[in-house]
């Protein structure tokens, strides 16, 4: 009797190979069960026992994807020693392979991270070169039995198209069943009108013959992936949904056979094809319909990011990132991400790449040197010119990165957790069906069973989530609310304390009160001291930067230094300005005022004082948002606290001087509270307090601050309808729960009929599809009336 290797499961026939007391087909397979014990990682078998794949022992050679011009093109990112590629590997299969992809990094000292896309079978590794060329990466994953496939066509990252297969398979169905159906008219008029035909007895085994033909290439090429997922699943020891459906296949087609031999009776080869036509049919809907919910969506129909592009004439203007062209130049604040691959024209770069790599270690660029997209300049203005068109998917790949997520679960995980005892249920009633039926009714019990196997299905639960949430994050985004994924949504519904930065969120940027106190500052420190605001992206600099009405002549700026929360110092025509806080520039603070001080070569040359501007109607929207607990934290002082009680009359607490590290500790101290808390900041200074808070809103007014830190980017003008997007996010959850409820109501009724026999299995082929329309319908309608009630 022959063994099954211990690793990938397949047969040990040809050659076996004892090791540890278990046996392997090969010395491939052998060597990664060495290589996960070595490194404690034989968890990897539980998971999934036989789960592996068969290492290609013979794996094609990969050095030319050392040579530069092709290592350029496959990466997506090489900076230093650390380079960014996305490997296609098909054999990604289950919940093992992505545990041991996602382990690498315990196998190889020299990968850093890795992050696998099951629905795309993509592989994002980050590793280093210097170490690692990427042809010994590739032959590593080879030797673990997931081998990458590569072409340059890969690095283009073109549209998944549908299978062309399933179509192939549903085109050979329906031609089957149309056919099935023709040579099947005889008998059923002879049954139905009750009198023998000589020519029907004379050539009716023929047309049979004919039907089985028919079938034949149905049942095994059409219902292939169905076979081939039901085998996969049992040979991990996973009952999937497709075991009942394949029993119930076989059974028809196994019976069909016999009643033909037998002369007993027709068979069910008609129903059969029709049933898979339909099956097939409604297959190929859903993989359109996840198809049209993939939220890898670039960023120019997902968020308008702007970049501030130089004219040739010197002229700064703000323009969609969609619209940069190969050669424009554009510039880069301290604080902003890298937009798009570009040379370091003037400057001093300092590019902090924890963005892409997750490490937070910085590289100095210099003029003349290449910057890589999703890096974040540290430091003086940069002026780059693009030399890579833009990618449409890059910068939100990088926003939905594992780093930057909040392991939450939702409910994907409750869909799950149904659909695997489901199976189960419908194998056990069918069961007690069978036992019924063979009793009172033998020939019904194949017409029954079959019916039981093929109407239940948990598609419609499955899809009810996806589609609902998918719909509402595209509303949300045409009315300025950027969700980053669909759990947000639902971590949006959950939200029971708002927790709002006063500067730049509930102010506007631009639209202060400014009052200079000091002596009249000369031309050559105002050019200067603009030439050094136009570095930062603090809400306060970008106000008195449109302030400072002069001719828009910049000057070099060296040795800059942010200290967030407090300031910025530079040497601009060798004068060394600091713009800050009170005490950043060695001044004291005489009165309770919002203000930002200036000092020249250590001795203080003025201040200036702002009078905030509040958002409109912000007195209506903290009144609405009355269920809600409300928080203000500011950076400045307490001397507008009269001014915000009036404003927010419901507000619980505020504090004042609070640095982004205080922010950050007391958005702990609520969740510690075990309160599902949202912050509402600017995005750059509140960096840590949006990234731990439960759901971080970054405002952004001119689109610029794009932060990976926030779950959600949110116009600033839009904040005072805030109550209307966390209302749309509980609607979502009703809506969901409904056709959960939906999707339940129509397997109760499925089964009842096809229970008590009075369901055939076509019928329920037909259901099967009609369910997840339903479910699609529905869901559109009920998204479609609850927007209209918010956004009209």
């Amino acid at each position: 009797m022959s063994e099954n290797c211990f690793h990938c499961g397949q047969p040990t026939d040809k050659e076996k190979i004892v090791f540890d007391e278990k046996s392997f087909c090969c010395n491939g397979c052998k060597s990664v069960y060495e290589i996960l014990n070595l490194n404690n990682l034989s968890n990897f078998y539980q998971l999934n026992k036989n789960a592996g794949t068969k290492p290609d022992e013979n794996s094609t050679q990969f050095d030319y994807l050392d040579t530069p011009e092709i290592f350029s093109k496959i990466t997506d990112f090489s900076e230093g020693s650390t380079s960014l590629v996305t490997f296609k590997i098909p054999v990604i299969h289950c919940s093992s392979c992505i545990w041991l992809l996602e382990s690498l990094h315990t196998l190889n000292e020299n990968i850093k991270y890795t992050q696998v896309n099951f629905t795309r079978k993509t592989l994002q590794i980050s590793f280093n070169h210097q170490e690692l060329p990427l042809s010994e990466l590739a032959k590593f994953l080879t030797h673990l039995g997931y081998k990458p496939v590569i072409s340059l066509e890969t690095a283009d990252k073109t549209e998944e198209k549908l299978d062309k297969s399933l179509l192939v398979k549903l085109a050979i169905a329906g031609f089957a069943f149309g056919n099935g159906m023709f040579f099947s008219y005889p008998e059923y008029a002879q049954e139905i009108l009750g009198s023998s035909d000589i020519w029907m007895d004379t050539y009716k085994n023929l047309f049979r013959f004919i039907m089985f033909l028919l079938a034949t290439p149905v049942v095994f090429y059409s219902a292939s992936d169905y076979f081939k997922s039901a085998w996969f699943g049992l040979k991990n020891k996973i009952v999937n949904i497709d075991v009942p459906i394949v029993i119930g296949i076989i059974m028809l087609y196994g019976r069909s056979i016999y009643e033909v031999l037998t002369d007993f009776g027709p068979g069910y080869f008609d129903t059969l094809c029709g049933l898979l036509f339909f099956m097939l049919l409604g297959k190929t809907f859903q993989k359109r319909t996840y198809a049209a919910l993939s939220y890898d969506r670039d960023y120019k129909s997902f968020y308008p990011i702007a970049v501030t592009k130089i004219d040739f004439d010197g002229k700064h203007k703000n323009i969609l990132l969609s619209e940069l062209k190969v050669g424009d130049r554009i510039m880069v604040r301290n604080g902003e991400i890298i937009p798009v691959d570009a040379i370091l024209i003037a400057g001093n770069g300092n590019i902090d790449n924890s963005f892409i790599t997750g490490e937070s270690a910085t590289i100095a660029k210099n003029p003349g040197d290449k910057i890589f997209a999703g890096g974040k300049q540290s430091g003086a203005v940069l002026e780059l010119e693009v030399i890579k068109n833009v990618d449409q998917s890059y910068l939100t790949q990088l926003w939905n990165k594992e780093a930057f997520k909040k392991h939450e679960t939702g409910l994907d995980t409750l869909t799950n957790t149904i659909s695997k005892y489901f199976t189960f249920i419908i194998l056990g009633i069918t069961f007690l069906a069978a036992i019924y039926w063979a009793q009172h009714d033998f020939e019904k019990s194949f017409q029954v069973v079959a019916a039981i196997l093929i109407v239940a299905c948990p598609c419609a639960l499955a899809l009810s989530a996806p589609f609902t949430f998918g719909h509402i994050m595209r509303i949300m985004g045409k009315n300025n609310f950027y969700v980053k994924d669909t759990l947000t949504i639902e971590k949006l519904a959950k939200i029971d304390t708002l927790v709002f930065d006063k500067t730049g969120t509930i102010t506007h940027n631009k639209k202060s009160n400014i009052q200079f106190v000091g002596e009249q500052l000369s031309e050559f420190d105002l050019k200067n001291i603009k030439s050094l605001l136009k570095n930062s992206n603090h809400p306060l600099s970008k106000s008195l930067y449109e302030l400072l009405e002069i001719d828009d002549e910049y000057f070099p700026i060296e040795n800059f230094i942010d200290t967030p929360g407090k300031g910025y110092q530079a040497t601009v025509r060798s004068q060394v300005y600091k713009i800050g806080s009170a005490s950043f520039v060695g001044e004291n603070s005489k009165n309770l005022e919002t203000a930002v001080y200036l000092s020249k070569n250590d001795v203080g040359i003025g201040k200036f004082v702002f009078k905030n501007e509040y958002r409109k109607d912000l007195q209506q929207m903290f009144l609405q948002l009355k269920g809600y607990q409300i928080d203000i934290l500011s950076g400045d002082n307490s001397s507008e606290t009269s001014q915000l009680r009036s404003i927010a009359p419901n507000v619980l607490e505020m504090k004042f001087d609070q640095s982004p590290e205080n922010k950050l500790d007391y958005i702990q101290s609520l969740q510690q509270k075990n309160q599902k808390v949202a912050m509402l900041g600017d995005g750059l200074n509140d960096a840590g307090a949006l990234k731990q808070s439960n759901v971080g809103i970054a405002i952004a007014d001119d689109t610029n601050a794009f932060t990976p830190s926030s779950d959600v980017i949110m116009k600033g003008e839009k904040i005072i309808e805030l109550k209307k997007y966390l209302s749309l996010s509980k609607d979502a959850m009703s809506i969901v729960k409904t056709m959960f409820v939906v999707s339940f109501l129509y397997n109760i009724v499925g089964l009842s009929f096809a229970i008590t026999g009075k369901l055939s299995p076509l019928i329920c082929a037909i259901l099967m599809p009609i369910s997840s329309i339903t479910v699609v319908v529905l869901t559109s309608l009920l998204t479609h009336i609850r927007a209209r009630k918010y956004f009209r």
